[in-house]
């Protein structure tokens, strides 16, 4: 099976890691490289949605507190509060469905803001997640990308990583420098999630609730197009790399974490192959489980 799923990856040009696993019988996995830490992308936001929801469990965070944020202060973006143009005063629980449903990153930013970087650290090392580090929101992020491409602008600084005639500046997919997980703590961090052993029933409800809203199906939801099977999922796109990590639900009710990342050999805008490749293989992967 795994040479299957090396297969898909590499007849859509793309290198790839995977991890899926039984929610239900742990002891049952498939798996390509499952231990190799990557740049992860906005599939970090979901570590940061659990933090956020644990420290809520703690009463640490009021998810009904609001916080106004003013256009001049919103990093650029493509989705949600980025590009609205007056201030927008929504609730901390409001902007984890905004981060979630359509990766909002001003949203992200905000959230992380109130978690704060170096408590994040600690929940994340607290779940068992020993590959998995978030350095730095979105705006930084976009500020290094600016710096390494010496682009003016955010849309300049992408335009020179989907320029496939020429070489990627260094270090600009270099996980030592931007949020990075492995495959297989993002199965830990889902299968945790799922069973109910990491928040209190409502979080736990509230999170998974949220990942079902994900506006974005062309990635794991593809491999799986019948109503009876839920799709549960967090994207992550930046350049070449393409994400998604999630929970696919069988109509019998059997549950699978799986997560897959892809670093495809061009960084077009627009990658459909690698994407189809992403619900493929997610989908040999599970029918092995089952």
């Amino acid at each position: 099976m795994t040479a299957r799923i090396r297969a898909t990856f590499d007849d859509a040009g793309a290198r790839g890691w995977l991890h899926a696993v039984s929610i239900d019988h742990p002891e049952q996995s498939v798996d390509l490289d499952p231990d190799v830490v990557v740049p992860i992308a906005s599939v970090y936001k979901l570590p940061l949605l659990v933090a956020f929801c644990h420290l809520v469990d703690t009463g640490e965070l009021d998810p009904r507190e609001q916080l106004t944020l003013n256009p001049a202060d919103r990093i650029p973006g493509a989705t949600g509060l980025s590009i609205l143009r007056d201030p927008v005063t929504m609730s901390l629980r409001d902007l984890a469905v905004m981060m979630m449903a359509v990766s909002d990153n001003a949203a992200a930013d905000a959230l992380l803001n109130q978690v704060g970087v170096d408590r994040l650290a600690q929940l994340l090392q607290s779940f068992g997640l020993q590959h998995t580090q978030v350095r730095r929101g979105a705006a930084s992020n976009l500020n290094e990308l600016r710096r390494r491409t010496g682009a003016s602008d955010v849309d300049a600084a992408f335009a020179v990583l989907a320029d496939n005639d020429q070489t990627d500046p260094v270090g600009v997919y270099d996980a030592a420098g931007m949020a990075a997980s492995s495959a297989r703590d993002m199965t830990t961090l889902l299968a945790d999630l799922w069973s109910g052993r990491l928040l209190s029933d409502a979080q736990t409800a509230f999170a998974k609730t949220l990942m079902q809203q994900q506006v974005f199906t062309q990635r794991l939801a593809s491999g799986f197009p019948y109503d009876g099977v839920r799709v549960a999922g967090k994207t992550g796109t930046f350049g070449a790399l393409r994400h998604e990590v999630g929970v696919i639900v069988m109509p019998a009710g059997d549950a699978y974490a799986i997560a897959v990342f892809t670093h495809a050999a061009r960084g077009d805008h627009r990658l459909p192959r690698v994407d189809a490749a992403i619900g493929e293989a997610a989908r040999l992967a599970i029918d092995q489980l089952r």
